[in-house]
């Protein structure tokens, strides 16, 4: 029995009631499913094949869930099957939006807005360091002889200087999503709500926030409203502390697509999104304005 049918057949209050399952589109990890019941709507996601190599806790995202739940930016947890490492989660009613419609006027401060929410939420089980992810992500590309970007291990040595610049003046460490493409902000009219807690933990806030910056591809201007609706101001040095987490984001989030292209069953080219990722950090690292940043986050 697939597990959807599976996951289903056990919830006893939906049993004789008119079901059915809906397969939504999207996911780069996982299965979707949109379940009615007696027309009522909930959410389920099964997750991929080979998703435990990625370095995702499956007991680490069920607490933070929960807790992004309580902090009132992620949907409730209404059931949960650890057996199958499935929740099924209240139906948010919004619109699942793009980099197109996150690009849009004033939408830099409602993300902004959100991700404050979050972070002043209850802690998570447990921390996230993308320094740490990308070095063992490298050693499961190593074992596993999977293909990474050219000029990946010449820039390493630049990885670690970044890791050291910004230790000079940490940051109290969040609660963080870490990984909010535009597919995990969902819009209900009246605020965004975060979804999707795979890669969750405490984390420098200004990883969040570059995290997505990056992943929006914002100008400089959207930088700098995001920075300024989340801290209240947008200095040389928090600004320089995104631009670095920027980076680190197509660092790491680069390996995992080359991994993925290695054992995702998923159609989807995460080689060319491997590349592209890999260019944009190389091309950073490179420029001018990265000496600058590196000066500026050690203030």
């Amino acid at each position: 029995m697939p597990v959807i049918d599976e996951v289903v057949s056990k919830i006893e209050d939906w049993s004789g009631r008119d079901v059915s399952i809906e397969h939504l589109s999207g996911g780069l990890t996982n299965t979707n499913y949109k379940v009615h019941v007696d027309g009522q709507p909930f959410f389920i996601r099964v997750p991929g094949e080979g998703t435990e190599l990625l370095a995702i806790d499956r007991k680490n995202e069920y607490h933070n869930s929960r807790a992004a739940a309580q902090a009132g930016v992620a949907p409730k947890i209404l059931h949960h099957f650890p057996e199958h490492s499935v929740m099924v989660l209240e139906f948010l009613n919004g619109k699942t939006m793009s980099k197109d419609a996150l690009n849009g006027k004033g939408m830099p401060t409602r993300m902004a807005q959100s991700i404050k929410r979050l972070h002043s939420g209850e802690r998570f089980l447990t921390d996230f360091n993308m320094f740490r992810l990308t070095e063992y992500y490298l050693r499961l590309c190593k074992e596993r002889d999977i293909k990474i970007p050219d000029g990946y291990s010449a820039r390493l040595d630049t990885v670690a200087q970044i890791e050291k610049a910004m230790s000079v003046n940490p940051l109290a460490t969040v609660p963080c999503n870490n990984d909010l493409l535009a597919e995990n902000y969902i819009d209900d009219g009246e605020q965004l709500w975060l979804i999707d807690y795979e890669y969750s933990g405490n984390n420098d806030p200004t990883f969040e926030l570059g995290n997505t910056c990056q992943e929006m591809q914002f100008n400089d201007e959207q930088i700098m409203e995001v920075c300024a609706a989340y801290f209240g101001d947008a200095t040389p040095e928090l600004i320089a502390r995104m631009k670095l987490n920027m980076i680190m984001s197509d660092v790491g989030w680069g390996l995992w697509a080359a991994i993925q292209q290695k054992i995702s069953t998923i159609e989807f080219d995460f080689w060319g999104w491997a590349l592209e990722r890999w260019g944009r950090a190389e091309e950073k690292m490179a420029s001018a304005d990265f000496g600058v940043w590196m000066k500026d986050v050690r203030q």
